[in-house]
């Protein structure tokens, strides 16, 4: 039973009825494996071959993390026109028919079927020592990037499905119908698998890409442990670490896909952890910081750019995996992100990406800790209107009213999100005193004015635009950028979660990552904030208090990154926070006092079985072993 594990899922699933078409690198007429491995530049072909199935990670289409959540909302029409297949995740109605965005089969939204590119993977590690014009040190990093690869798949199914089918060797043509009517793996086996290759593919990939002109985006060593620290962090999270709602869930085979609560799953996760960042220091990558050659800049319009360019400065060094692919894809993902700042400008901007009033509410005050927290902030009437004064021209237009909810937050608020009569710097105006303010009202610049391209919630997503692009009469001048995949922040913020649950309480070590991470926001440490300006300073000393802690800083540090949607999941905290009605401020409205009304726009719901995808019925009637997940 245990080799049957390890075969690949059944041939239709890998190549469906179009076997050959995955082998798009070989010349017509001449579509064999034989070719493929013939000289190192058909190898190399096959190489990228097996690359090309990573879903796009800055796509707005091929990555349900972003809309697939509570982070972002889009209008009716845009949904009916772009996004019906990812945001109807969101709107709780996935089902088991067709479902959606489904990378078992690559069908209903998700841009690949990622078991095909598995065999893609397990063809070219089987196949490539027989190439003979390659050294061998090249050919030692070709087969580790493929291990990553294979390895990436099944942990992208593993947070999508729970456990899955392993694929460990490609099933021959000549197997029976019984050999391809394959079992799902328990969790914690499909966890090692995935993690033993990881660390074989570790072995051999190098620490830096060298040749950056041509290579950037390829896998490297702290790629391949960043991605091993997030394995296991997954592992010994709630929804698969001891999870009582599925401890009857057994296998066909009367095995159990989940075991009890293990507490040293903790201690593998911060293992992995700990290593991936001392590879990634090592290999050069440090905290995002701009750099003002010319010190023109004000400290607080510095603070902003180094936060926006955490993730839009392309390769910057903070980035330890960036999305190659991103590079086309972070066009739409800025057009639909970017307000409209001048007039005539239609056509290019979409602005149709809304950041939800929920995720306005999670930011800070300025003093670092949550506004519900905040003890000067109690009594305040958030949502009530007050002019901004002079002092204040940073944040919001001189004059303007606008709610007290938009005065004094953290430098992360004003640095990620952009909002009506809110400073937008940059854009082409890089002169402080007279920069871009947003107007979204009905039938301003920034506002609704059809009913396609606008902000939903009135608010927009500035993290995801580069303070480089530039608006040049009628056109938008775009500098793309590769979208981070994964971090530096992210592995602080992961190392100081696993340290605080393995340990049972917060050490000097948990403090210091997450300040790290504060202290580029501009904030001061956990302790010293709650201590001074909340109504309960000793949250920070006891593993709960610090738990809500650091699960709030990653939502607030990572938002827009796609890290939510899969968080949430992971701390089984979906339920919790995905059950409660989207909202944004009324639109629709011209006056101050209209517009500033906060709108209820959709009833989200969420239920438990929605935590794992479910297989489309038909693959079970195929394979009459595979088991549905809970709820399906």
């Amino acid at each position: 039973m245990k080799k049957m594990k390890n075969l690949c899922f059944f041939i239709w699933l890998l190549c469906g009825t179009s076997c050959q078409n995955y082998l798009d690198v070989v010349p017509d007429n001449v579509a064999t494996i034989d070719h493929a491995f013939s000289d190192r530049v058909q190898a190399r072909k096959y190489l990228f071959t097996c690359y090309s199935f990573l879903p796009g990670f800055a796509s707005l289409y091929q990555n349900p993390a972003f809309l697939g959540g509570d982070e972002f909302w889009v209008n009716g029409e845009q949904f009916r026109r772009r996004f019906s297949s990812v945001q109807s995740i969101a709107q709780g109605v996935q089902n088991a028919n067709e479902p959606y965005m489904n990378y078992y089969e690559g069908s209903n939204g998700a841009s690949s079927n990622l078991y095909r590119g598995i065999r893609v993977c397990n063809t070219f590690i089987e196949r490539i020592d027989e190439v003979e014009d390659i050294e061998a040190y090249e050919k030692a990093v070709w087969k580790a990037e493929a291990k990553f690869l294979k390895a990436y798949y099944h942990f992208f199914l593993m947070r999508m499905y729970g456990p899955v089918p392993l694929a460990d060797q490609n099933i021959p043509v000549s197997a029976s119908p019984d050999q391809v009517k394959i079992f799902r793996g328990n969790f914690d086996e499909c966890v090692t698998f995935v993690s033993g290759l990881l660390d074989e593919a570790a072995e051999d990939l190098p620490k830096v890409i060298m040749n950056q002109n041509e290579e950037m985006g390829r896998i490297t060593k702290p790629i391949a442990l960043a991605v091993k620290a997030k394995l296991w962090t997954m592992a010994a999270s709630p929804l698969f670490n001891g999870n009582p709602d599925y401890a009857a869930f057994i296998n066909k085979n009367g095995e159990k896909f989940f075991g009890a609560y293990e507490h040293k799953k903790w201690e593998k996760a911060v293992e992995a952890c700990r290593e991936a960042i001392r590879v990634a220091e090592e290999a050069g990558h440090i905290l995002y910081e701009f750099q003002d050659q010319a010190g023109s800049f004000t400290e607080f319009t510095k603070r902003k750019l180094s936060l926006r360019g955490r993730v839009t400065e392309s390769w910057n060094p903070e980035i330890i995996w960036g999305d190659s692919k991103g590079n086309g894809a972070t066009n739409d993902f800025q057009r639909f992100s970017q307000a409209r700042l001048v007039n005539g400008i239609y056509d290019a901007i979409q602005q149709a990406l809304s950041p939800t009033l929920r995720i306005a509410r999670q930011f800070y005050t300025k003093h670092g800790v949550p506004m519900e927290e905040d003890k000067t902030w109690v009594g305040k009437n958030v949502y009530g209107l007050r002019v901004a004064a002079p002092e204040e021209a940073h944040v919001v237009k001189p004059g303007e009213e606008v709610p007290e909810f938009h005065f004094n937050r953290e430098p992360r608020f004003y640095a990620d999100l952009a909002f009506d009569r809110s400073v937008w710097f940059g854009q082409g105006v890089l002169d402080e005193n007279t920069p871009y303010y947003v107007f979204a009202r009905a039938n301003e610049v920034s506002g609704k004015k059809d009913i396609y391209a606008y902000s939903i919630t009135g608010y927009f997503p500035k993290k995801l635009v580069y303070y480089k692009n530039a608006f040049n009469g009628t056109n938008y001048s775009l500098v793309q950028y590769a979208f981070p995949v994964i971090r530096l922040a992210d592995l602080y913020l992961l190392y100081a979660e696993a340290l605080n649950e393995y340990e049972g309480a917060p050490t000097p070590e948990v403090y210091e990552f997450v300040d790290k991470v504060r202290a580029r926001a501009g904030l001061k440490g956990v302790v010293e904030s709650w201590q001074k300006y909340t109504m309960d300073p000793s949250k920070p000393t006891t593993q709960e208090g610090m738990r809500e802690i650091i699960h709030r800083e990653r939502l607030i540090e990572l938002c827009f990154e796609g890290q939510r949607f899969w968080d949430l999941r992971r701390w089984k905290l979906a339920e919790e926070y995905l059950n409660a009605p989207i909202q944004g401020w009324n639109i629709e409205e011209k006056s101050k006092e209209g517009y500033y009304q906060v709108l209820d726009l959709y009833e989200q719901s969420f239920s438990p079985k929605e935590y794992l995808w479910p297989f489309k019925t038909f693959t079970l009637t195929v394979n009459t072993n595979l088991v549905q997940n809970p709820g399906w």
